[in-house]
């Protein structure tokens, strides 16, 4: 498979995230996608680029996945840092090299808008993304990553 094109999502491709983000969260099974809220939240971050970005992955013309940054700030980092919120290859496009462009992809972004890191997160027994990421560069600081929900949009476990 020859490299992916990046083209920033725009209002049309709404629908088409949606069903990668479905299928996404099928596969990780920890958090059912909530259509009508993550519609909404796309819908927020496309028109809010100060927010974060996002942009589908194609291959040879057809939606192979997307990936979203996220913007945040930190002090530890001295300013902008930013999020991997989401990446996803649908299955048939992995292992020929799509990820790496997508982490790389995400890398050259983040030095372009003054990020002096990224982050990202990933499930514990995915051990293809954990290689991925490592290769990439990105290391497990010892942290750990702990969450509470705060949104209104209650948390359907």
């Amino acid at each position: 498979m020859s490299g992916a094109s990046f083209r920033p999502a725009a209002e049309s491709d709404v629908g088409v995230l949606l069903e990668l983000m479905g299928a996404l969260y099928d596969e990780d099974g920890s958090t059912p996608l909530r259509e009508d809220a993550a519609e909404t939240a796309l819908r927020g971050l496309l028109a809010a680029p100060d927010r974060g970005l996002v942009w589908v992955i194609e291959q040879a013309g057809e939606a192979a996945g997307y990936l979203v940054l996220t913007w945040g700030y930190s002090l530890e980092f001295h300013g902008r840092d930013a999020f991997i919120d989401e990446l996803y290859l649908a299955p048939r496009y992995r292992g020929a090299g799509l990820g790496r462009q997508a982490v790389e992809w995400a890398e050259d972004a983040c030095r372009a808008h003054g990020a002096g890191a990224v982050h990202l997160e990933v499930e514990m027994d995915n051990e293809r993304a954990h290689a991925l990421y490592r290769r990439s560069g990105f290391a497990e600081r010892g942290l750990r990553l702990m969450t509470k929900r705060l949104s209104a949009v209650p948390d359907p476990r």
